[in-house]
């Protein structure tokens, strides 16, 4: 289904070496579970969903995903402004499963730990509202990129956030959950896009993607996602990039020529690959970890990349401080 772009205030790297990798995810170096890459020995998630992304249901059904999006957005408004009330918690158990497993630092699981989660965004930010950005639903996963802030007319503040869910019989099961604080100051990049915007507009606008339109962006991205991190391949920068993609890392310029400097320079940093991944719209989302890595292992980060005309044109990315548990 289309991906949506709300703005609501209600429903709504780490160390040097991993520096340069910071300039396409701005995470320590990432990539995707490869749609034509080589396959993983032993019980990783990324043998696992190399194909399938991490989803465990028809991604070519528009009816329940959104049923999903809509059940997670209500969450939202009827969870976040006050997570110890009442109707949140009434809210939370309807839509929470009382196991359902929880990836992302110190994350809980069940209803109380998504109410936890909450809370601790209003102790990081008071007076916070949460203005939901992007929203993605695929198979069984949904997906919300959204901004923590005391003021939703100002993309600049507050805490960028994103969370995925797997959903089964309308009811959260599974969660990741990614945060970090919304950059200050004036880049050294030289990058003035904020952590949200929508910047890219093309030429001649394309018709929104089908099903099957969505799900070869899915593999098209993470395929050159992977083998730019994992084989080293830099000639795919001018194959599936935008050769003036837009960056909205601070960390990081436009444009890919940083990227080639970068690894042309020999740069080197430990392998990721994406293990979760949904496509709606023209947006693909991407959860990683370390190659080789299980499902319970730490997922280093969540990007979000636009794909139109078969080129990469725009980038998100939600990276914690420390790689999300």
């Amino acid at each position: 289904m289309t991906s949506s772009r709300v703005s609501s205030s209600l429903l709504l790297r780490t160390a040097a070496v991993f520096a340069g990798a910071a300039l396409l995810t701005g995470c320590a170096a990432g990539g995707p579970a490869a749609a034509a890459g080589t396959p993983h020995a032993g019980p990783s998630a990324q043998a696992a969903s190399a194909t399938a992304g991490g989803a465990r249901a028809d991604r070519d059904d528009p009816a329940t995903e959104g049923s999903n999006l809509a059940a997670v957005t209500r969450l939202f408004s009827a969870a976040f402004d006050d997570p110890d009330s009442a109707e949140a918690q009434a809210a939370a158990a309807v839509s929470v499963a009382k196991d359902a497993v929880a990836h992302g630092g110190n994350a809980e699981a069940g209803p109380a730990g998504l109410l936890a989660q909450f809370a601790a965004a209003h102790r990081s930010v008071p007076g916070a509202q949460v203005v939901i950005k992007h929203t993605a639903a695929d198979g069984d996963l949904v997906a919300v990129h959204y901004q923590i802030t005391a003021d939703p007319d100002d993309e600049r503040t507050g805490l960028a956030a994103a969370d995925v869910f797997r959903l089964a019989g309308g009811k959260i099961v599974e969660r990741w959950a990614f945060e970090q604080p919304v950059a200050q100051g004036k880049a050294a990049s030289g990058n003035t896009n904020s952590m949200f915007s929508d910047l890219y507009k093309p030429a001649t606008p394309s018709p929104a993607p089908t099903e099957t339109q969505e799900e070869k962006n899915r593999v098209f991205a993470l395929d050159a996602y992977d083998t730019l991190f994992k084989d080293r391949d830099v000639s795919i920068l001018d194959r599936a990039f935008d050769p003036n993609y837009l960056q909205h890392n601070p960390v990081a310029p436009n444009g890919t020529a940083a990227l080639k400097q970068f690894f042309g320079g020999g740069a080197s940093f430990p392998p990721t690959a994406s293990t979760v991944s949904l496509a709606d719209g023209d947006l693909v989302w991407t959860l990683s970890q370390a190659v080789g890595a299980t499902s319970d292992d730490p997922y280093t980060a969540l990007d979000i990349f636009r794909v139109d005309g078969g080129l990469i044109r725009e980038h998100w990315d939600v990276v914690p401080a420390a790689t999300a548990g």
